[in-house]
């Protein structure tokens, strides 16, 4: 990239972006290049400006004053999923995501633009709609009423959604058919059969909105492997969709609320079943350093993602035998920002008759990456037909995956190509045998 007619940091944004990142941060990486094989937009594209050691070099060069930040830059570093698949690569343990995302929120606080600062999405859809569970069920009443009558698989298929612009027709798109959500969550629900621990179950937004049967299953599970479960008032959105839309304030008011809302001192774990929320929550001591750190702390070292947690606690074997094919998707959030690989496919493997099938670059995102999908559409839909294919390899008949978002986008290109897969989260197939019971498959 040219240094030619580009001003420096100082001069365009008014203020130092070098202060953003430990410099320290930036001379961990060795430019060796093993990451790039795993990097989504580098797999894509084939340019070094949109690989990690590229995007590094690049922040380095914007850090100490040797390069401005232009439409160009941001363009390298707004492509970046932040799905930390090169951390998991990297033989020098560089952490990428404690780089590109203090740098990425610095370099949008710091843009004062008319279009950046009267931006109607972000302001209402991201920071108004998308962390309100409530907010979220009654602005897709309108689509669940067209899904219920018929309309929108009938709009879906001909092509009409496609004429719905921007963001806001992504958004749309990503709406998942009607499921029998259950009723609302209690406030507490007792073990099954001898008591082994005493959790907090954290709802979330998006992932009650849309997938509150997912927390059912997921309660269920536990009940089934002797846990007393509380869910507390007051808590609410984990924080990450302020915080990487570059709304730091926002977010830190987010991971307060629910640093009061769990009361820790009664609690072996607190239990996240979608790995956005999960990362973003192990992750509170890192992004800010204040005088309500050392809470954040406690909180932190609290959460333990449902996998992970249930892998550690020992589960109890389910004993309902499900005859299907399934292949699973590693979440960016949990294999690459957690290191939770293993787990999930530890606790698949106890479901009977389940033939659990390797999934092709199970390590490359699917594409939806939080809100990346509906900023970044084109390159959103070329890696979610990247995994279809791969699934469609594994002649799998489920695909499985713990994450909100991760269900979204593969069910969006399911639907899109008109395959016959059913998309779950793991806890809806351990629940199903615990309960013996039998999933729907499509066809």
């Amino acid at each position: 990239m040219s240094r030619k007619n580009v001003q420096k940091p100082s001069e365009q944004n008014g203020e130092n972006l070098g202060r953003a990142v430990d410099p320290g941060l930036f001379y961990d990486c060795v430019h060796c290049g093993l990451c790039t094989s795993t990097c989504p937009t580098y797999t894509e594209l084939g340019d070094e400006n949109e690989g990690p050691r590229g995007r590094m070099y690049l922040m380095r060069l914007v850090a100490e004053g040797q390069l401005g930040v232009s439409a160009r830059l941001r363009r390298h570093l707004d492509l970046c999923l932040d799905c930390r698949a090169c951390e998991t690569a990297c033989p020098s343990g560089v952490q990428f995501g404690r780089v590109i995302e203090p740098f990425r929120l610095a370099m949008e606080e710091a843009d004062k633009s008319p279009l950046k600062r009267f931006d109607w999405f972000r302001q209402l859809i991201l920071f108004r709609l998308f962390p309100y569970r409530d907010r979220i069920r009654l602005a897709m009443t309108p689509v669940r009423l067209a899904q219920r009558l018929g309309i929108y698989a009938w709009a879906e298929r001909v092509g009409l959604l496609k004429l719905v612009p921007g963001r806001l027709g992504q958004m749309i798109t990503l709406v998942p058919p009607p499921v029998d959500p259950g009723p609302k969550l209690p406030g507490f629900l007792p073990a099954i059969g001898r008591r082994r621990a005493r959790v907090a179950f954290f709802v979330g937004c998006v992932a009650d909105a849309m997938f509150r049967h997912v927390h059912w299953a997921t309660l269920r599970v536990l009940q089934h492997n002797g846990c007393d479960v509380l869910i507390p008032d007051g808590q609410g959105c984990c924080g990450a969709i302020h915080y990487h839309a570059a709304d730091s304030d926002g977010a830190r008011r987010m991971a307060d609320a629910n640093v009061r809302a769990f009361a820790l001192e009664d609690i072996d774990a607190v239990v996240v079943n979608h790995a956005g929320c999960g990362a973003m929550m192990k992750e509170y001591p890192l992004h800010w350093h204040d005088e309500n750190a050392p809470a954040r702390v406690a909180l932190a070292e609290k959460v333990k993602d449902i996998n992970e947690f249930l892998d550690q606690l020992g589960p109890v074997p389910p004993s309902g035998r499900i005859e299907a094919v399934a292949t699973y998707h590693d979440a960016c959030h949990l294999g690459h920002a957690q290191q939770i690989t293993e787990p999930p496919r530890r606790l698949l493997a106890q479901i009977p008759g389940l033939e659990l099938r390797d999934l092709p670059e199970t390590e490359i995102c699917c594409g939806s990456a939080g809100t990346y999908n509906l900023n970044q559409p084109g390159m959103a839909d070329r890696l979610s037909r990247r995994k279809l294919e791969n699934i469609l390899r594994t002649k799998a008949q489920i695909v499985l995956t713990s994450n909100a978002g991760c269900l979204l986008q593969i069910m969006r290109e399911v639907r899109r190509q008109r395959q016959s897969i059913a998309v779950m989260h793991p806890m809806e197939l351990l629940d199903l045998s615990y309960r013996n019971e039998q999933p729907e498959l499509p066809g």
